[in-house]
């Protein structure tokens, strides 16, 4: 068996949030970070970013052979999975997909969305900034999603306090694919 040591990958990601519609750095821009104007960086992370693409393909069959004679992707499911080690009121927003957020002399505050606008989401675009083969840099940009799980922050004295946060991608329309990633090759 052959292995090219170089296409392993090991190493940190940086998440950025945009607002959906954002412009998106462009693909030789694959070895910066995108713009402080549109993108902010989440922080710090545990445990690592997890991108996940469950694909459902449907069976073709018909009567004149036993054997299934092909099949369609019928449904495609893509999530990005981290635990963000920087419990902000920001942060606290973002994946909440919105709400209102105040300031004030000593104090910051946040309310979730919670009147009919709620009915509304709020969708957003993410990048994951992380290393891809030759330890050079890889982007995978989701450019339409919302925060779809529960979220957790859990305090204790021996552990460090976290919000956990799934980000789900939705279709955005004909001509644009939800996603695309991106590897350095220089």
């Amino acid at each position: 068996m052959s292995v090219t040591t170089t296409n392993l990958i090991m190493g940190p990601a940086t998440l950025y949030l945009a607002d959906f519609g954002a412009t998106e750095p462009t693909d030789t821009a694959v070895n910066d970070a995108p713009a402080a104007s549109a993108w902010t960086d989440l922080g710090g992370t545990q445990d690592g970013c997890k991108l996940t693409i469950d694909q459902t393909y449907t069976d073709l069959e018909v009567d004149q052979a036993v054997d299934v004679v092909g099949a369609r992707l019928t449904k495609r499911v893509f999530t990005i999975e981290t635990n963000l080690a920087e419990p902000t009121l920001e942060n606290l927003r973002y994946i909440l997909n919105d709400g209102t957020a105040a300031s004030g002399s000593g104090f910051k505050s946040f309310e979730p969305i919670y009147a009919s606008s709620a009915t509304q989401p709020t969708y957003r675009a993410i990048l994951l900034d992380g290393y891809g083969p030759n330890q050079l840099r890889r982007r995978i940009l989701v450019r339409k999603c919302l925060s779809s799980d529960k979220v957790e922050s859990t305090y204790k004295k021996d552990s460090q306090t976290l919000f956990t946060v799934k980000w789900s991608g939705f279709f955005v329309t004909s001509g644009i694919a939800p996603f695309k990633l991106i590897d350095a090759t220089s």
